[in-house]
């Protein structure tokens, strides 16, 4: 019996998934909707909102057959229907129930683990319970601040310190480059740093800087020497520009050995820009996501960095 790894592509970025598989050399078996099936076992990608592991076709009877089976392998279970929908939700509603309630910023994360299936056939169920995210289909959502970020994109500040970075930080330097109106710089100012820098050539917004502790640069990131500054322990970044610029900014602070750490949003304009995207993978010990608050474009980290 084969072994596939289940990759279910992030909504209305399915091209950016094949062509992931095309570039690592992994050939597509099945695809129906967003969920592409690779024979064996595989990483993550970076444009899969949730990767399921280790997949395995369970007959089934019945709906009772079907609910008692998963129930027989896991607790928890997140749908994705390919087809039969009404069916296949029937057998969710006789699993237990899952919390999909939002959470608030740097809540711990679930840890039961969350498993993935489908109904493939209408007496075939496909299923793992080893998938890359605690939360059902990978999808998890806050309890959102609607009043005093400036926009929406801290969202993607919060999922990465909740998700990626949940240690406890305890002082230290933070700078935003590229932080007008001021999102990602207000996420900093909340966290406990003893400062935090923010630069832009246009202000951020005059509410986030009455919070205090913030020190405003009006100024070009790109322009900026990294030797101007004292050791960073996180350098961020959700400048809109070219993935090639960013990266050569990125390199400057890296090769400085002032930063400890990066999280950086590379950023697309009308296609994906795979050459510059592997070229960051190149950077020893980094990764990249494709955030659930993501949209067309990814998050590059970098964590610990030996000065």
């Amino acid at each position: 019996m084969s072994i596939y790894t289940g990759y279910l592509a992030v909504h209305k970025f399915e091209h950016e998934l094949e062509k992931e598989l095309e570039i690592k050399g992994l050939k597509i078996s099945h695809k129906r909707d967003r969920l592409y099936l690779v024979e064996g076992h595989h990483p993550a990608m970076i444009w899969a909102q949730m990767t399921a592991w280790d997949l395995e076709m369970i007959a089934i009877q019945s709906i009772n057959d079907g609910a008692k089976k998963l129930k027989a392998l896991g607790r928890n279970w997140g749908l994705f229907t390919v087809g039969n929908h009404r069916r296949a939700q029937l057998i969710q509603d006789e699993l237990p129930k899952i919390n999909t309630k939002p959470i608030a910023f740097r809540h711990p994360l679930p840890q039961a683990p969350m498993g993935f299936w489908t109904l493939w056939e209408a007496d075939v169920i496909m299923a793992s319970t080893k998938t890359s995210s605690p939360f059902a289909l990978g999808e998890m959502n806050f309890l959102e601040d609607k009043l005093t970020p400036p926009s929406r994109a801290y969202l993607k500040l919060w999922e990465f310190f909740t998700v990626y970075a949940p240690e406890e930080i305890k002082g230290g330097r933070a700078i935003d480059v590229g932080s007008c109106p001021g999102g990602w710089t207000w996420v900093l100012r909340t966290l406990n740093f003893d400062h935090t820098i923010s630069v832009d050539k246009a202000p951020i917004e005059k509410r986030i800087m009455d919070l205090g502790q913030i020190e405003f640069r009006q100024e070009s990131a790109f322009g900026l020497d990294p030797n101007n500054f004292d050791t960073i322990d996180w350098f961020c970044s959700d400048i809109i520009c070219y993935p090639e610029r960013l990266l050569n900014l990125v390199k400057r602070f890296r090769d400085s050995g002032k930063v400890k750490n990066f999280v950086c949003t590379i950023k697309y304009q009308a296609e994906t820009d795979w050459e510059n995207t592997l070229k960051f993978l190149e950077i020893p010990d980094s990764k990249i996501v494709h955030l659930h608050h993501n949209k067309h474009e990814v998050t590059w980290f970098l964590k610990g960095v030996e000065k």
